[in-house]
């Protein structure tokens, strides 16, 4: 983002996981808000306020959710998240070290995985 005074902002993408998540075609099929502090993705339903590009926090990748997730690259994160009863960029910013979850929200994440895990050790073919 470039802003009037010419200054640049940028973030890493995952700090948008909708966005890291959708192809190049959609993630360049924006509009400005008409206040000129928001940037809307109708087909993607995303919307993403000017003073998100003002946060520095970098993305943290040796967190505990990123590297208890990585050991199960089958997992489908949508379907955790939706397992956790949370949104699954919420989800994608823990992964992504964005965001970092509370005591209690890292103690649901691993509830849920254990629950899978159970479900897993029932399977008989």
């Amino acid at each position: 983002m470039e802003t009037e005074k010419g200054e640049v902002y940028s973030r890493a993408l995952e700090a948008f996981p909708v966005l890291k998540d959708a192809a190049q075609q959609q993630r360049n099929a924006f509009k400005i808000g008409k206040d000129k502090t928001d940037v809307r993705w109708k087909e993607l339903d995303e919307d993403i306020h000017i003073n998100s590009f003002f946060d520095t926090t970098e993305p943290d990748y040796n967190n505990t959710v990123a590297i208890s997730l990585k050991q199960f690259p089958q997992l489908n994160i949508s379907a955790l998240a939706n397992q956790i009863g949370i949104n699954k960029s919420l989800l994608a910013k823990y992964i992504y070290g964005i965001k970092k979850p509370s005591a209690a929200r890292k103690k649901e994440i691993e509830r849920s995985l254990h629950s899978l895990g159970k479900k897993l050790l029932k399977v008989e073919l």
